[in-house]
């Protein structure tokens, strides 16, 4: 009976070894500082990661792994969006890994809102303005066309005899 329970808690202490990794020795990688600045300070920064403060600030966020931007927001300011590059240097037995931001400190600076656009008002009809009575007739004496909605010309006396050719 011995000699079963041995062969049995020796062979749960081998399926415990196949699960047993050197994954287990590394720690988790510690939270970054990033540096945020702005210009005008006081403006709301938000992480896409999630954290965010009042600018000049520094928030914690977890070792990131890939890149992730930044937000800046302040009321009468255009919201501004920074692009943060994360680049991962891998250790080795004597060097542990790194982890860097560019730009470090993330900084934006805002640029002031333009005026809020006006009400769209509503489109009035045109309203024709009567052209001058003396400048009508002025006109269509420069143009070599006759007026569509002219009266006729009046009727022009016959044309002269023709002269009898002469010998």
């Amino acid at each position: 009976m011995r000699r079963v329970i041995a062969i049995a808690v020796a062979g749960l202490s081998l399926a415990g070894c196949s699960s047993f990794s050197l994954d287990s020795f590394k720690s988790a990688p510690p939270p970054m500082q990033v540096q945020l600045d702005s210009v005008p300070q006081g403006a709301d920064a938000v992480t896409s990661l999630g954290p965010g403060c009042k600018t000049p600030c520094s928030v914690s966020v977890p070792a990131p792994e890939a890149n992730f931007s930044v937000t800046f927001n302040l009321p009468k300011y255009q919201p501004e969006t920074v692009p943060v590059t994360v680049t991962r240097t891998p250790g080795d037995f004597t060097t542990p890994a790194t982890t860097t931001l560019d730009p470090s400190p993330v900084f934006a600076e805002l640029k002031p809102a333009g005026p809020p656009p006006r009400a769209a008002r509503k489109m009035h009809p045109k309203r024709k303005k009567p052209k001058p009575a003396a400048a009508a007739p002025a006109a269509a004496g420069n143009s070599p066309f006759p007026e569509p909605n002219a009266a006729p010309p009046p009727a022009s006396a016959a044309p002269p005899p023709a002269a009898a050719p002469t010998q």
